[in-house]
């Protein structure tokens, strides 16, 4: 009874690990800062929309992604749509990446004014 629980064990954890992550806990890939090095900061502000809601739809698939999988896992034992294509992390990630490198050149080109916490 015992090595039949640890063989099931051992199957069921990579299963589990193959399901698709929370967006929140996908990390942002590395984009090169030169990505927008020539861009005005109307051009930088128009993709900063467009990414932002690139990855609000792409972390809305993700969710579906997980929740199919955690149904996939529990009446099939697979992750039906990480095995599918469902899973789109390393889009998520490198969509965050492009996020930070736009704000990060918005804030160097003075595009963007930050609020300071005395002005509060």
């Amino acid at each position: 009874m015992k090595r039949c629980s640890i063989a099931l064990l051992a199957v069921a954890i990579p299963m589990i690990s193959a399901c698709a992550q929370k967006p929140e806990a996908i990390q942002a890939a590395y984009v090169s800062p030169t990505s927008y090095q020539g861009w005005s900061c109307q051009q930088l502000q128009s993709e900063a929309v467009r990414v932002d809601n690139a990855l609000m739809r792409a972390s809305e698939q993700q969710e579906k992604a997980r929740s199919n999988d955690t149904v996939g896992v529990i009446f099939l034992g697979l992750p039906v749509s990480s095995l599918s294509g469902g899973n789109v992390a390393t889009q998520i990630a490198d969509l965050k990446g492009r996020k930070e490198v736009l704000e990060q050149t918005q804030i160097s080109r003075n595009c963007i004014v930050m609020k300071s916490a005395a002005a509060s």
